[in-house]
């Protein structure tokens, strides 16, 4: 056994513990806090984040690395030693460059920068939000400057979240999409009257949906004894442990797909989590390899699985059981086409699989013009605005509805939301490959058997964790880059022959 590998995984096992409490914390605080803790809160966040920080950075720690880099032991590639010191060796080079009283001041600030925004959307008052944003810019911008030099200074904040990836792979991969993107909805709005989802809207007790969303959550394969469900403003998956993941959704008692499919997207999430070895606890390699191959696990379920018709072959005469009101005298036709049907709307979170990606476009290009100073904060929702008109062909009819819709920027997220789209595009194909690999994988489906399905992604994905980079785990599975083109080929097909184009 190599004592200076054990020394190197205790420090870490220290650092990672900090984390998770900073984690709990802020779980707690989006679900059980009272209003009036924000400031304590905001607080505790500061010290724990930057305690956590400052013990990483340290020089023994690098002096770790470097010793286990000039050892005469020589681990092959693939193994977790190896992987552990190529990850650790990274993610040292890049936290060594960020001050940790910068640390620190971004997570009282954004604790803060959370609450405003919560009672900036509750009350429909951007101008509530605007100078905690304004903060919270200054000092992201403050973070992707200690990274100079760059291609733009957008790319070290995208890295944080897609490891390797560049602004301008993004924007050339957004450019190629949003052309064919923007077709497809025009082709499909041309046709609006093929579907309807007014099935969709009713009375479905919040309780019931519960249940439901859990018979579904549990047959997936998520561990209740190492997981749980709670409510919150915003749904999110967090973990504390690979024995404690939790999610949260929000529940909309008039309409249904809200809650049903927003647990289904953070169980996915959970399930990444929960699949991870128990030989990587506490290293820091504990956990998804990164927000895009994070997201491909969300959306697999939520919509490859969870939209296509072999699961509601198996699970729409359950929901008739459950809602026979709402569904009683529906066909699962109409249903499968209702929760599939394609319309540009005003939420990301509830838009449909066509229009999802234009959202986050418009994100994107928001960020970067908010980070270079181009866009001001005055300004910021009339852009938003814009934007809509020209991708979507729709107006926000609020800034709650608009700009303040999404937690992320308060959180100091930017540069996660390109994230989404990169889930999007490798969920299908992952799900391709699966398919290749996995005989009868609908007919399992159809039969509500996700066993099989599970265990491939545990092989091939969850139980590696972070071990390799986003990009040689998909080039590991799939044999190739990601590539947009299977994504756009099954919304294609898919919406075709929904709307009979």
């Amino acid at each position: 056994m190599n004592s200076t590998l054990e020394t190197l995984k205790m420090r870490l096992a220290e650092v990672v513990d900090l984390q998770r409490a900073a984690a709990l914390l802020s779980w707690e605080q989006q679900t059980y806090m009272p209003s009036g803790g924000t400031k304590a809160r905001s607080e505790q966040l500061a010290t724990l984040q930057g305690l956590s920080h400052r013990l990483f950075i340290t020089d023994e720690i690098g002096g770790l690395i470097n010793d286990l880099k000039n050892t005469s032991v020589q681990w092959d590639y693939d193994t977790d030693e190896a992987s552990l010191l190529r990850l650790v060796e990274r993610q040292y080079e890049r936290e060594r460059k960020i001050p940790s009283q910068l640390v620190a001041d971004l997570a009282s600030t954004t604790a803060l920068a959370q609450e405003a925004w919560a009672l900036a959307r509750q009350n429909d008052d951007y101008s509530v939000f605007q100078p905690h944003l304004q903060r919270v810019i200054d000092l992201t911008r403050q973070e992707a400057e200690c990274f100079a030099p760059y291609e733009n200074l957008y790319d070290p904040l995208l890295d944080k979240y897609e490891p390797g990836m560049k602004t301008s792979e993004v924007q050339m991969m957004f450019d190629g999409m949003k052309e064919e993107l923007i077709h497809l909805v025009n082709a499909i709005n041309s046709r609006s009257d093929e579907v309807s989802n007014t099935i969709l809207y009713g009375e479905f007790d919040i309780e019931q949906q519960r249940e439901f969303g859990l018979r579904v959550a549990k047959q997936f394969g998520y561990d209740l004894n190492r997981g749980r469900l709670d409510e919150t403003l915003h749904p999110f998956c967090t973990h504390f442990s690979i024995d404690d993941v939790r999610i949260t959704t929000r529940f909309d008692s008039e309409f249904l797909p809200s809650a049903l499919f927003g647990t289904m997207h953070e169980v996915g999430h959970a399930l990444y989590e929960q699949g991870i070895s128990p030989k990587l606890d506490r290293t820091g390699m504990d956990t998804g390899v990164s927000l895009g191959v994070h997201e491909s696990q969300s959306r697999l379920w939520e919509n490859l699985v969870g939209r296509s018709r072999s699961f509601w072959n198996y699970y729409f005469p359950q929901l008739q059981i459950v809602f026979p009101d709402a569904f009683g005298t529906v066909t699962q036709d109409e249903f499968y086409r209702a929760i599939n049907r394609s319309e540009p709307s005003l939420i990301r979170v509830e838009a449909d699989e066509v229009t999802y990606n234009l959202h986050i476009i418009i994100r994107f290009e928001l960020e970067l013009e908010l980070l270079s100073g181009d866009l001001h904060l005055n300004d910021l929702p009339a852009a938003w605005v814009e934007k809509y008109k020209d991708y979507l062909g729709i107006t926000p009819n609020n800034d709650a509805n608009g700009v303040l819709q999404d937690i992320h920027w308060s959180i100091g997220a930017i540069g996660y939301f390109a994230t989404y789209t990169i889930g999007n595009l490798l969920s299908v194909q992952l799900f391709d490959c699966a398919r290749k690999e996995i005989k009868d994988l609908d007919a399992d489906i159809s039969k509500g058997n996700f066993d099989v399905l599970l265990h491939w992604l545990r092989e091939n994905i969850h139980c590696h964790g972070s071990k390799f980079t986003p990009g040689e785990l998909v080039k590991r599975i799939t044999g190739n880059s990601m590539d947009a083109q299977p994504y756009l080929n099954y919304l294609r097909n898919k919406y075709s022959e929904i709307y009979k184009l």
